[in-house]
Order: structure tokens, then C-alpha cells, then sequence
């Protein structure tokens, strides 16, 4: 076996610390290189909306990454804050009728192309009782949404929620954006902020 003399010097990997950038500190030169190029202002028209388009196109790619995974600082103002990240995630959490909404009334179309008298009694009978049905969900969502909302914001703005949660409950669940975080019958966190 080879033996490593006491003379020659351990090499040993420095521990990484914990919570690191993970790159290198930039030298001056660089750092000021890079304030120069930000603080540069596009000169000509060409350049002006060169800026504005790539600015826009970095925004809307922030607002769909954040559509995905439901970070507030990036979503739009309809769908940011607490009440409306609750709205969201006791509507995805609820097994609603509505799910089940448009194959019902595919069946329904079905039924009342056949021809047949009694079958489209029956596509006719499936269409307004799912119809009903869903205004009975909706009415309950409502009632329970604003029951949760007053004892878990007490004294914060919930104008539009009601309308913001039935909207949302009228959409198939893959088809929602932001896309839902909770699963159905989750148990949802007791605050939110």
C-alpha cells in the first residue's frame, strides 16, 4: 500500500456553507460592468422596444411559472392575498356537483339527438336536474364560504369573493388557474398570510 508522507499536505474539500449563493463574490470591475448595463437607457425606438418587449415577455413568464405554483408575489392582482389563496383552496378542496357537470349534459345532448320521445324525456330530465343541482351547490358554497371567511378574516375586505368562488367552482378542477395546491377533501391550514 502507498503511504502518503507526513510531509506533504492533506488536501480536503472545504465544507460548502449552509445557505451559500453558491457562486463566487463578483470583483469590482465586474459588479460595476453589470450597474452600468442596467442603468443604461435604450437610445433609439428599435431599443425602446426591444426593453419593453423583453420586460414584458420576463413578466408574463413570472406570471405563468407563478400561475403554476401559486406564488402570490407574481400573480395577478384578481388572485393575490390571503382571502383569495383561501377562496382558492377551499373551493379546490370540496367535491362540488360540478365536476361531474359536463358529462351529464354531454349525455343529455346525446339523449336528445336519438329521436326517440322517451330518451329525450330522460336527456331532457338529466339536463334540468343537473342544472338544479348545481344552483343548490353553488347557493351552499356560498353560505359556507362567507361563514369561513367572517371567522377567519374578521374585519378584512371580501368584496368580490362570493363571485370569485363561483367561478372558480364552475371550472373543471385541471382547467383552474393558478392551478390548485390542495387536493379534495385536504384539511386546510387554520391562517393564512
Amino acid at each position: 500500500m502507498f503511504r502518503r508522507s507526513s510531509s506533504e499536505p492533506q488536501t480536503s474539500a472545504a465544507p460548502e456553507k449552509a445557505g451559500g449563493k453558491g457562486r463566487p463574490t463578483p470583483t469590482r470591475k465586474e459588479a460595476e460592468a453589470a450597474a452600468r448595463a442596467r442603468a443604461r437607457t435604450p437610445r433609439t425606438r428599435k431599443e425602446q422596444a426591444a426593453a419593453r418587449s423583453a420586460a414584458r415577455g420576463d413578466a408574463s413568464r413570472r406570471m405563468r411559472e407563478a400561475m403554476k405554483t401559486g406564488d402570490d408575489r407574481f400573480l395577478p392582482a384578481r388572485d393575490r392575498g390571503p382571502v383569495r389563496r383561501f377562496i382558492r383552496d377551499s373551493v379546490d378542496s370540496r367535491f362540488s356537483f360540478i365536476e361531474l357537470m359536463l358529462p351529464l349534459l354531454l349525455l343529455s345532448l346525446v339523449l336528445g339527438t336519438t329521436g326517440r320521445q322517451s330518451l329525450v324525456q330522460i336527456g331532457n330530465t338529466i339536463m334540468f336536474t343537473t342544472i338544479m343541482v348545481i344552483i343548490v351547490d353553488i347557493v351552499m358554497l356560498r353560505f359556507r364560504l362567507r361563514r369561513e371567511l367572517a371567522r377567519r378574516f374578521p374585519g378584512q375586505p371580501t368584496k368580490g369573493a362570493t363571485g370569485y368562488a363561483v367561478m372558480r367552482s364552475l371550472q373543471m378542477k385541471f382547467l383552474r388557474l393558478p392551478k390548485p395546491q390542495v387536493k379534495i377533501g385536504q384539511k386546510l391550514p387554520e391562517t393564512y398570510r
